[in-house]
């Protein structure tokens, strides 16, 4: 499968980026190669654009930095125009019908990016609007990151290095929307999968049945335990996020130290990295809280791929844009 368009002539059928298990293992491998070939154009000075005449409507009810940022550079440079809505600034924040904004949107712009709480507010953003709806970021899903994440496992460990049996791959921490992302993409791509994360911080009970049933057909091996160095022994890629997700933050004194405790021994260190895979890769989605799931020396150190990966977030949101906006 290539994704290569030469341009835009006209409005694609409707297609939809909820999680991954709307690409499928071909499409993501395809993304995969296409972001890594746009980065690479991008470094020779290159740069179609597919996107020109196109508006990406950029929905965003929650933070952020490296999603909003990537996709409105990712639009500009591919000759698009994003447009930034906060619920601050618009209807949605007075309580118009999510169904209302989605239907006008649509009119609007050639495709909306939406990060914001509930998954089910993506899911009934994508049912209303007539144009593609990329899931920017719920509570339970982080697609766009872990496409990024696996694009720049490809780029370091060389062509292959996503296809089954090649790589072990762990994650450390809670069982958050990137546990869950990471889960499917093991399930959909036949790998080795470990995750280790606190007692009480289990992942979502449909999303690991979805990923079980998945990777029951694709020989995909997806572990889950409590244990931090069983779960990172002999694994060439660690992946890790902070230890509460945002607007979960704990805010007194007493649950900041609960929450320390509960994740206690929950972080790569240096120690932990020697129990890893000899040249084992780290990642972090960003913003990190250094010394609590990730210590300075690991963040800064050698194997840590964490500014790779923050970088291919642009290159892999170009690759989603033309992919769901210019399709060939």
């Amino acid at each position: 499968m290539t994704l290569r368009p030469a341009g835009c002539a006209s409005r694609p059928p409707k297609r939809d980026l909820l999680s991954l298990f709307d690409l499928g293992a071909e499409t993501i491998r395809a993304l995969v190669d296409r972001a890594l070939e746009l980065k690479r154009l991008r470094g020779r000075g290159e740069q179609p654009q597919p996107l020109r005449g196109r508006t990406i409507g950029m929905i965003f009810e929650k933070a952020s930095t490296r999603t909003r940022v990537s996709f409105e550079v990712a639009a500009f440079e591919l000759g698009g125009h994003a447009v930034y809505l906060s619920p601050q600034g618009t209807q949605i924040g007075r309580g118009e019908p999510l169904r209302d904004t989605a239907r006008v949107l649509g009119a609007y712009c050639h495709a909306i990016v939406i990060r914001t709480y509930g998954q089910q507010v993506v899911e009934e953003m994508a049912r209303f609007a007539p144009v593609p709806v990329i899931n920017g970021l719920t509570d339970l899903l982080h697609p766009t990151q872990v496409l990024a994440d696996l694009m720049t496992v490809e780029e370091l460990r060389g062509p292959g290095a996503l296809q089954p049996g090649r790589l072990r791959f762990c994650w450390i921490g809670d069982a958050n929307n990137m546990a869950h992302s990471w889960m499917n993409a093991a399930a959909l791509l036949g790998l080795d999968l470990s995750l280790a994360h606190p007692w009480g911080r289990d992942p979502d009970a449909e999303v690991l049945r979805r990923a079980q049933a998945e990777a029951s057909r694709t020989g995909a091996r997806i572990v889950l335990g409590h244990d931090v160095v069983a779960a990172a022994a002999g694994r060439d890629v660690l992946s890790t996020d902070v230890w509460a997700s945002m607007g979960e933050e704990p805010e007194s004194r007493a649950e900041q130290d609960r929450l320390r405790q509960r994740f206690a021994g929950f972080c790569i260190d240096e120690e932990l990295m020697r129990k890893a895979a000899p040249g084992a890769m780290v990642l972090h989605c960003l913003p990190a809280h250094r010394g609590e799931e990730i210590t300075d020396a690991v963040l800064e150190g050698e194997q840590s791929a964490v500014f790779v990966q923050a970088e291919n977030r642009l290159h892999m949101a170009k690759a989603l844009l033309e992919h769901f906006v210019c399709p060939g």
